[in-house]
């Protein structure tokens, strides 16, 4: 691997064989954005590849949890004129566009990770980082140009970009970019919401089971999720015929920080089968560990892939995201090395802690039958609720609502001195302190907050009567800059 430098830009390249593959990477992405400004980055990427003339070769961009990817494969002439107009886009955005992207990200309707592994990391870690990623947030029409030009100037910048090449750098290649500070995110660990063990109901097409780590590369730990995978396949597809997919999903969080997230989908009706195999067998792991044979399959499947020429872009995006985060990183022959001396006990054990942190989530209105090692319930999760109001002004839905629906006459609002809370139909209160909301939607005279902790309040007038005094308070307390009027996209879709 070599490592050069152009226009302040970090250019990392490796011999392959041809076409010439390129990625303009960035350190920013979905983790960079508040709830506020869920979507920014996708938006810019998406002003960005809107200035391109048509090009008769590959080639693409993605926004993830953690970069923005710029994506060519080519001729050498061919990827240097992409990646010098994709710059030159950067340093100038067409902003006059913004309402149209808007359109076509609202069309699009594209997400950072699968719905099941965004609904889980959004459990960890609440409306922030990576926890926004399952949310569609305000919609890009409400993101003001000043907020993206200024997202622009901190993240897209020569400081905060590697280029990676599968072949020397294209003679004459200029990175156009203004210079910048790179964004500091030593030390920076996201806050951890849910703990677990918890499993929680959610809008997820598949069942799902999220490990958390602290160790960047816990070699042991990736080869025992691995083996988890593989005995799923055998179980849930080959023995049993439930379902089709298994998938392994590896998301970065930030300063070491990881999640593994195993997805298994089920056959129409079989999800609480699923949902329950997944466990038991997760649980059966933890308490016996792998054998010998199974971490030797994985090792040779790994060392197989590594040595699949395809595999060189993908070594190098792993160098560029150590570049830009300055987090430590093993080589392919490293992991390999590190991979080959696990021994089951390393990987039990791995496995055994990491289950501590276990979230398990499975689609809305299935329950299934879930215990602890010891044989006690696995606790339920989900957004933090409680049963008891706090004090405060109360609100309940119209007296004809009351009437007809008992629905209605259990469900209260509740305006208190530094809080928003409701009493849903089931008994359980969802409460959003003012100084943890981080967003409030305008329906006309009504209001949707959105809390850190996952609950979402609506304050509207087809469910409450006369709650003016509570719109006038979530007016007055919550910061401007956290309210916005619903999306032009969004409208009629409740």
């Amino acid at each position: 691997m070599h490592s050069i430098e152009i226009d302040g830009v970090t250019v990392l390249w490796t011999e392959a064989p041809p076409p010439l593959e390129a990625a303009l990477v960035f350190g920013c992405g979905v983790r960079d954005e508040t709830f506020r400004t869920f979507g920014i980055t996708h938006l810019v990427e998406h002003l960005a590849m809107s200035t391109l003339p048509r090009l008769h070769h590959d080639h693409n961009a993605c926004v993830d949890l953690r970069t923005t990817d710029f994506l060519a494969t080519g001729r050498p002439e061919q990827i240097t004129a992409f990646l010098e107009a994709v710059c030159g886009a950067l340093s100038d955005l067409p902003l006059e566009r913004l309402d149209r992207e808007a359109g076509v990200l609202a069309a699009e309707a594209g997400e950072p990770e699968h719905p099941t592994t965004g609904a889980l990391l959004s459990r960890r870690y609440g409306l922030a980082g990576a926890g926004l990623a399952p949310w569609r947030g305000p919609g890009a029409d409400r993101l003001a140009p000043e907020a993206v030009r200024e997202h622009v100037r901190r993240f897209f910048h020569a400081d905060n970009a590697v280029l990676i090449l599968s072949g020397p750098p294209p003679e004459g290649l200029r990175l156009p970019l203004p210079r910048g500070e790179r964004p500091r995110r030593e030390g920076v660990v996201p806050a951890v919401l849910g703990t677990g063990p918890a499993w929680s109901q959610e809008c997820v097409p598949h069942v799902g089971l999220a490990l958390h780590s602290e160790r960047h590369d816990d070699v042991a730990l990736s080869l025992a999720v691995d083996v988890l995978r593989e005995r799923l396949v055998a179980k849930a597809r080959h023995e049993h015929g439930l379902s089709y997919e298994v998938a392994l999903d590896r998301c970065a969080i930030g300063a070491g920080h990881r999640e593994r997230v195993v997805r298994v989908d089920a056959r129409d009706g079989e999800e609480k089968h699923v949902a329950e195999l997944l466990w038991t067998e997760a649980l059966r792991l933890a308490a016996d560990g792998p054998d010998a044979a199974e971490l030797a399959e994985e090792v040779a499947a790994a060392k197989e892939a590594l040595a699949d020429p395809r595999h060189t872009v993908s070594d190098l995006l792993r160098l560029a995201d150590a570049e830009l985060f300055g987090e430590p990183t093993l080589d392919a022959q490293e992991w390999l090395d590190a991979a080959s001396s696990v021994t089951p006990d390393q990987a039990r054990r791995a496995f055994a802690t990491s289950m501590s942190s276990a979230l398990l989530a499975v689609p809305d209105g299935v329950e299934p039958a879930l215990a602890l090692p010891d044989g006690s319930p696995l606790p339920a999760g989900g957004c933090v609720r409680s049963r008891e109001l706090p004090p405060g002004r109360i609100f309940r839905p119209g007296s004809l609502q009351r009437l007809i629906s008992s629905a209605a006459r259990r469900t209260h609002l509740v305006l208190g001195d530094n809080v928003i809370a409701m009493r849903d139909p089931d008994g359980d209160v969802h409460a959003i302190p003012f100084d943890e909301v981080v967003g409030v939607e305008a329906h006309g005279p009504g209001r949707v907050v959105f809390g850190r902790g996952g609950c979402v309040i609506p304050v509207l007038p087809d469910l409450f009567a006369k709650i003016a005094p509570a719109v006038q308070r979530l007016d007055t307390v919550v910061p401007r800059e956290l309210h916005y009027p619903v999306s032009a996209y969004w409208v009629g879709e409740e």
